[in-house]
């Protein structure tokens, strides 16, 4: 879990306007993903109501709902729970569709999350939402624009991160818990076959999220992580000519899903177009950074300035 704290939502910063956009056009909604994902989940429930024959006022006479509820459902409005889904699949015939149309609603339910939804069962249980994905994920690509990616954080770096966001959203101060889960994390850097691309912008080396002490010792510890082999670092220098913006941090994984952390949300990305996008958006980023030596100077030059 990341947070803005810079709150980078101001017109510098907003991804302009892209087919799809990086969020699904983020400049008209950042929830477009889960959005568009009820919409085609509604126009499956509406192909299995043409195929069946039955009108939605049928329908919903047989469902015993209101007829605007089919309405609502169809056209995206509103999300269907798994009752719904049910019912609606029974009284049309089409059963066997039942799994696979809960399995999409799931997902869409989940692309947009508030963050005050995730953290109701504490800050601890927010750090392990993911960790399945964690463990299957090959390829980690993180673009960092606002903090330390969290493979590299320290704890002292993890403790100020996750006490701000808790005093901002107002969430259960079950700190300790949560670094420690957070922590326990970072063991993916050395186990198995994962690999962590990285790329950060320079501004991020030198925002003081914590003291002078934990700044040094967290700037240390990037040093130490580029030096793994499991790990590719590139930071984007402040002054680099560049094709693209300074955007939201976002999180890839592997191909098959792309994490976005807004200030009150965090969006969950999983059309292949889309995430086609952040993939390139990726790539090109990753081309404005320095490396290696390069990187080791701007960190170095960081550290200096703690002094």
């Amino acid at each position: 879990m990341f947070l803005c704290l810079r709150g980078r939502l101001g017109a510098r910063h907003r991804p302009r306007e892209l087919p799809t956009g990086l969020i699904s056009d983020v400049s008209t909604s950042p929830s477009s993903s889960a959005h568009e994902a009820r919409l085609s989940i509604g126009k499956r429930l509406r192909e299995i109501l043409r195929d069946s024959g039955i009108t939605a006022r049928a329908l919903a006479r047989q469902a015993g709902w209101d007829e605007s509820k089919c309405s609502r459902l169809i056209n995206g409005r509103t999300l269907p729970s798994d009752d719904d889904i049910r019912t609606w699949c029974r009284i049309c015939g089409a059963e066997d569709e039942i799994p696979d149309l809960i399995a999409a609603s799931r997902d869409a339910d989940s692309m947009y999350v508030e963050w005050r939804r995730l953290q109701r069962r504490g800050m601890k249980h927010l750090q392990q939402t993911r960790l399945s994905l964690y463990e299957q994920t090959r390829l980690f690509r993180f673009y960092c624009s606002q903090f330390m990616p969290w493979p590299l954080q320290t704890p002292g770096y993890m403790r100020a991160v996750l006490s701000a966001f808790a005093d901002f959203h107002e969430a259960p101060r079950d700190i300790d818990e949560a670094v420690q889960a957070r922590a326990a994390r970072s063991r993916l850097l050395y186990e198995g076959q994962h690999r962590f691309a990285i790329i950060m912008e320079e501004s991020v080396l030198h925002d003081r999220i914590a003291d002078d002490a934990v700044m040094a010792g967290q700037l240390g510890q990037l040093l130490e992580g580029m030096s793994l082999p499991s790990v590719s670092l590139g930071i984007i220098p402040s002054d680099a000519p560049r094709r693209l913006w300074t955007m939201e941090t976002f999180s890839i994984y592997d191909d098959r899903r792309v994490f976005v952390e807004l200030l009150s949300a965090g969006v969950t990305v999983t059309q292949p177009r889309e995430i086609a996008l952040y993939v390139k958006g990726f790539t090109e980023l990753a081309d404005h950074a320095v490396y290696g030596d390069k990187a080791r100077a701007l960190i170095t030059a960081a550290l200096a300035s703690l002094a």
